[in-house]
């Protein structure tokens, strides 16, 4: 690969930003090609209902741009919109200025304003655009992005561009408020919930007490509840116009806010030809999994009986969308089995994985990765130095990771994968029925499918990977290129829906300084139950995978839950790039990072604080709940960020017992609060008019097993210990209770007399059924105010 000094980048930059208003590059007779985009605030119907979107020329998703390459791209964006907005060209190489990151590397768009975007087409392939403006993305700013090359390579005789994209009726604010607040109705809504009865159904209770130990509900899939997954903005979609026997081109484009598919094809399997724009060795691929924002291109040939059917599968089965080409009878594409979220489970218990790693650490900013990989690493117990997912990375060897095939194919995809150096020995720390033999690497092309029970959780993500992807060029780097090492343990809190790199969201983290003329080799290293596509702006990578040398370009890369997946690139790049989880909710969550060739800033950029950027992904988010109910009227309100929370408690039974609390909560770790406030109650049943206010302080702690642990004491000097807990015990039923001990010496206020001790003890029990997002029915037992129901309603 080209290679450009690192001086020699820096004194290009002094040049260009001298002259802040020239045009970027030499564009000498370079055929321009010209475009207008214009955003507007439009009602949309995408899912059976009215709800405003955001639509580029009128449509979602927006026009295809077409080039070919070594044209010059000019491209005006105008924003009729009443927010400010942005684009990004995802997977171009570009000059900085143009990436379209606003505040970081572009100005935003303001309302009523137009911005020209104008680079050289130096690629071919098939490539995206979208909003990196907030949520904007889910709203539907979004579209294709077609680059022919020079010189056609490939035969086929049309071509097909197919965007997939998710959408909600909801505001996408609304949606991120949501998941914060851990609530369970989305996968109750589309019916991946995994209740504690199903758990029970299935032999499954210690999986389940597995995952509650670490401070997990489930072995999560997806976040967000979709009423519609769309293929070029409609849930079925009908291209009649292909003729039998033609040879067609599906450029496949996953632009989706959060959902990653499965792609299946009717007829024989095609041809995947490019992935991520870039070419791979042709390879006969069915059934393929694409992660949000990435593309790959498909040649399939029209049925001379029928039309062909594409079939997209949410990575969690909670729905389809599809596409017929040509005319006739369906020729089917073969289903795809949706994932076994409790069979998961299980076999996560089998395997003893350790899970739950903090997405937010005690010390702000303190980048203890290798200490957490040490710590939380998907090792079983027994097997600690075993990196799962990994390969040796020493390029001399890059041969020699390729293991002797044998019959048990799902195991096979696995162990090549898997680290070469894994100790054996270790091995017989694990609850298995496996023959001694399997201990041996020796003999394992001896051992029989059903020797192999103990190690099928190994394989429980093996089908999540890269290895029929392979270069038909070398894209190795030259052995004596320096290289520097960083390892990205991928982290999140479901509770709390809060993501981040090495426990420490974007809000809390340093930039990641790039060398020039060196390459950087990242290893993601993911501790969470969900997928992470990690996109890197401005860049191609290596995906390092069993083809070695041969290892695809990419410009994202999916990686799976409990996998690693290492990406190694040459830097030869300028300025600051974002680099980022494209779940669009785990990127606002704090799932990000700016990766910096630490060049000068572009003057242009003066007026547009990075710090706006990253403050988007640390706002405050508010909701509340109130109980309505016959014996008793609760109300709890919630505004909280990354770090800090502020609430309001009430509650108002029918003896006229009162009680309101307001508290500020400093969050040190994950589990671990801080708070101070004020409580004020009523010292009298059945009377107001006496009131007393207390200041209170204390800690607030998430147990293992998913208790909440409330330890205060107020200004009377009185302790207090609480200890609640709810579980989802039937696909649309919690239960809940609470204890609370409350202690009095009478250290501050006497006691009556005779009496030197005074406790109380307050303790309810309830169960909520849930009617929709915002509403349940209730009913439960308090010891003060008795029994009673009513409604609930969360806003």
């Amino acid at each position: 690969m080209k290679k450009i000094s690192y001086a020699f980048i820096l004194l290009l930059l002094c040049t260009y930003t001298a002259s802040a208003q020239s045009v970027e590059g030499n564009v000498d007779n370079l055929p321009v090609h010209e475009y207008t985009l214009t955003l507007k605030e439009e009602m949309v119907n995408k899912a059976g209902k009215e709800v405003k979107g955001m639509t580029v020329n009128g449509g979602i998703p927006g026009p295809t741009l077409e080039f070919t390459e070594g044209e010059y791209a000019v491209i005006y964006v105008k924003n009729e919109m009443s927010v400010e907005t942005s684009i990004h060209w995802h997977g171009l190489l570009l000059p900085n200025f143009y990436d379209g990151v606003p505040y970081l590397s572009t100005p935003p768009i303001e309302p009523g304003k137009t911005l020209k975007y104008e680079f050289a087409i130096k690629q071919n392939g098939t490539y995206w655009y979208h909003s990196h403006t907030m949520l904007q993305e889910q709203s539907g700013v979004y579209g294709s992005i077609v680059i022919q090359p020079k010189e056609k390579t490939l035969e086929y005789d049309k071509e097909q561009v197919l965007v997939l994209s998710d959408w909600t009726n909801e505001k996408p604010r609304d949606v991120l408020r949501f998941l914060k607040r851990g609530t369970e109705w989305y996968n109750i809504r589309k019916g991946t919930a995994t209740p504690l009865n199903q758990v029970i159904a299935r032999g499954a209770f210690g999986a389940q007490l597995n995952f509650w130990r670490q401070r997990m509900e489930s072995a999560d899939v997806a976040d967000v509840y979709y009423p519609a997954f769309l293929i070029n903005g409609e849930e079925k979609v009908e291209y009649p116009e292909f003729k039998p026997g033609e040879k067609v081109r599906l450029r496949i484009i996953d632009g989706s806010a959060s959902t990653s598919f499965w792609m299946a094809f009717g007829g024989p399997d095609p041809l995947l030809v490019s992935a991520d724009g870039k070419d791979v060795v042709p390879v006969k691929h069915n059934k393929t999994f694409i992660g949000v924002a990435e593309t790959y291109d498909f040649i399939v040939t029209i049925p001379e009986n029928g039309k062909l059917e594409y079939k997209i599968m949410a990575q969690d089965g909670s729905g389809t969308a599809t596409a017929y080409l040509g005319q006739g009878p369906i020729v089917a594409a073969p289903d795809v089995s949706k994932p076994d979220k409790i069979g998961m489970m299980q076999q996560m218990a089998k395997m003893k994985m350790k899970m739950g790693a903090p997405a937010l650490k005690f010390r702000p900013g303190k980048d203890e990765r290798y200490e957490m990989k040490e710590k939380w690493g998907m090792q079983m117990e027994g097997m600690k130095d075993m990196d799962m997912g990994t390969m040796n990375m020493d390029k001399s060897n890059m041969k020699g990771m390729e293991m002797k095939k044998h019959k048990m194919d799902e195991m096979q995809m696995d162990m090549k994968k898997d680290s070469m150096q894994m100790d054996h020995s270790k091995m017989a720390g694990m609850d298995t029925k496996m023959d001694t033999k399997m201990k041996k690497a020796s003999q394992m092309d001896d051992m029989k499918m059903d020797e192999a029970d103990g190690m099928q959780g190994m394989n429980m993500f093996s089908e999540y990977n890269y290895d029929y992807l392979k270069s038909p060029e070398k894209t190795n780097y030259d052995p004596d290129v320096p290289v520097t090492d960083i390892l990205l343990n991928l982290t999140g809190n479901m509770q709390r829906y809060i993501w981040s790199l090495n426990g420490v969201p974007l809000s809390e983290a340093d930039k990641i300084k790039i060398k020039g003329d060196e390459v950087t080799r990242i290893t993601f290293n993911n501790l969470t139950m969900m997928h992470h596509p990690m996109h890197l702006h401005g860049h191609f990578f290596r995906v390092i995978n069993e083809n070695g040398e041969y290892s695809p370009l990419k410009h994202t890369v999916n990686v799976p839950p409990m996998k690693q997946v290492t990406i190694e690139f040459y830097g030869d790049e300028y300025g600051d790039w974002f680099f980022h989880c494209h779940i669009l909710y785990h990127m606002m969550g704090g799932m990000a990072r700016i990766v910096s060739y630490d060049t000068p800033r572009d003057p242009r950029l003066k007026e547009y604080p990075v710090s706006k950027l990253i403050d988007e992904t640390d706002q405050f988010y508010s909701y509340g709940m109130i109980d309505a109910a016959s014996h008793m009227t609760t109300l709890n309100l919630i505004s909280s960020n990354i770090r800090n929370q502020f609430s309001l408690r009430g509650e108002y039974g029918w003896n006229r017992n009162m009680e309101v609390e307001a508290a500020y909560d400093r969050y040190l770790y994950d589990y671990l609060t801080v708070f101070g406030g004020v409580n004020v109650e009523n010292e009298m049943e059945d009377s107001l008019e006496e009131i007393t206010t207390t200041a209170i302080a204390g800690i607030r702690y998430l147990t293992p097993y998913l208790f909440t642990l409330d330890v205060r004491m107020d200004s009377k000097l009185r302790p207090q210990i609480s200890l609640s807990r709810a579980i989802t015990i039937f696909p649309r039923t919690i239960v809940f209770g609470m204890y609370e001990y409350q202690a009095d010496f009478g250290w501050v206020d006497d006691l009556p007399q005779g009496d030197n001790f005074k406790k109380e003890i307050t303790w309810s029990t309830g169960v909520e059924y849930l009617l929709s997002k915002n509403f349940s029915l209730m009913g439960s037992y308090d010891n003060r105010f008795g029994a009673g129901g009513g409604l609930s309603l969360r806003f």
